[in-house]
């Protein structure tokens, strides 16, 4: 045993001293005109080959020597930036534009083709009108240009978490509790951590991590009025020996599937950009189809989607029919803007269509939250026209 204690010292004491030599700095990268995300810009440690590009809210995280060292901001069209790294273990960046380093190149043109150097395509930004280019913009004789910059319709964010206060149970005897079984907290966290990332502190919430699994209740008694059953314990806080846990845990009648009244189901599904991400339209496609496996003939669905504008994909189908919900499901793909008050005006009307009086009638949104209308056309950095 003292072997053991001794090795497991020795190894605590290896794992420390290397963590010691390194650290990591995150922080967001923004224009200074406007305070927008800058996806794509370079960071790189100098005098080093160490570097990352921000993501497409801005963020970087980079690993660095304990030491210190040079931060260098770089991106197309924008002031080079270099910070020294303090003892701060965040540094945030608002990068200018570079008017001399803009002036150099500039395209006119109506028809697009690709380019040796300039393929429509420049970290983040797309260029407009790139057909006619003059063959001495290739010499750095100025030629005029029009920028377009890529909309970032990613703009995942939370609401901000307030901790509660504790409350003297004998000035405050009465409590309130929600019984919805939101879980989603636990599959996002698991997300992040996979890719490598930290959770924003505001993603985790405690009460969808516990009701992410699945406990072994007492169902109420069948034939019995109770809608659901209680169970609850109670422990010393591990973290404060003079604070008490409280779990409370409900449980519900299992209904059986075919006594279910019928359901008239309209999926509102957003197409728009800033579903593009593999967690967002793909994943809702995959967690549609898992309902959609459920349905019964007596069931019906619709699928009305919306990006710059709406649309019915699918009329209101039979469950029966999974081969065409599926491929409707399928044939689903994400890019534009994002219309969201004609898709909801669009999906009621289907709904109130197809009403089923004695049935479950829902439209079922979702998004990620964002709606805008239209593309929004800028110089670069500059002013809207």
């Amino acid at each position: 045993m003292k072997k053991i204690a001794l090795s497991l010292i020795v190894m605590l004491l290896i794992g420390g001293t290397l963590s010691a030599q390194d650290r990591t700095i995150t922080g967001k990268v923004t224009a200074s005109e406007d305070g927008s995300a800058l996806p794509g810009v370079n960071v790189i440690l100098k005098g080093t080959s160490k570097g990352t590009v921000t993501d497409y809210k801005g963020n970087y995280i980079l690993q660095v020597p304990a030491k210190g060292g040079t931060l260098v901001f770089s991106f197309i069209g924008l002031a080079t930036q270099e910070v020294s790294i303090g003892i701060s273990n965040r540094i945030d960046v608002a990068m200018v534009s570079d008017v001399a380093q803009l002036s150099e190149v500039v395209i006119t043109g109506d028809e697009m083709q690709e380019h040796k150097s300039l393929n429509g395509s420049v970290a983040g930004v797309r260029i407009r009108g790139m057909g006619k280019i003059k063959k001495d913009a290739m010499y750095g004789a100025p030629v005029e240009a029009e920028f377009w910059q890529q909309p970032n319709y990613n703009t995942e964010e939370y609401d901000g978490i307030s901790e509660n206060i504790f409350h003297e149970a004998l000035k405050n005897p009465l409590s309130t509790f929600s019984i919805d079984v939101d879980a989603a907290s636990y599959s996002n966290v698991r997300r992040f951590i996979s890719g490598g990332q930290k959770p924003p502190k505001d993603a985790v919430r405690i009460e969808e991590m516990i009701n992410y699994f699945d406990y072994d209740y007492e169902h109420p008694p069948a034939g019995g009025e109770d809608p659901f059953s209680i169970t609850t314990e109670i422990s010393t806080a591990p973290w404060n020996m003079k604070h008490k846990l409280v779990h409370i845990g409900l449980q519900g009648k299992n209904i059986a599937k075919e006594n279910l009244p019928p359901t008239n189901l309209v999926f509102l599904i957003d197409v728009s950009g800033s579903m593009d991400d593999p967690n967002k339209l793909p994943l809702l496609k995959t967690s549609f189809k898992m309902l959609v496996a459920q349905l019964r003939q007596q069931d019906r669905i619709a699928i009305v989607v919306y990006a710059g504008a709406a649309g019915l994909v699918l009329p209101s189908t039979s469950g029966v029919d999974k081969k065409t919900i599926l491929e409707a499901l399928d044939n689903l793909e994400a890019g534009g803007s994002t219309a969201g008050g004609a898709g909801i005006n669009l999906a009621y009307a289907i709904a109130k269509q197809n009403f089923m009086k004695e049935g479950n009638n829902r439209v079922i949104l979702a998004t990620d939250g964002d709606f805008n209308v239209g593309r929004i056309k800028q110089w670069w950095y500059g002013a809207t026209n």
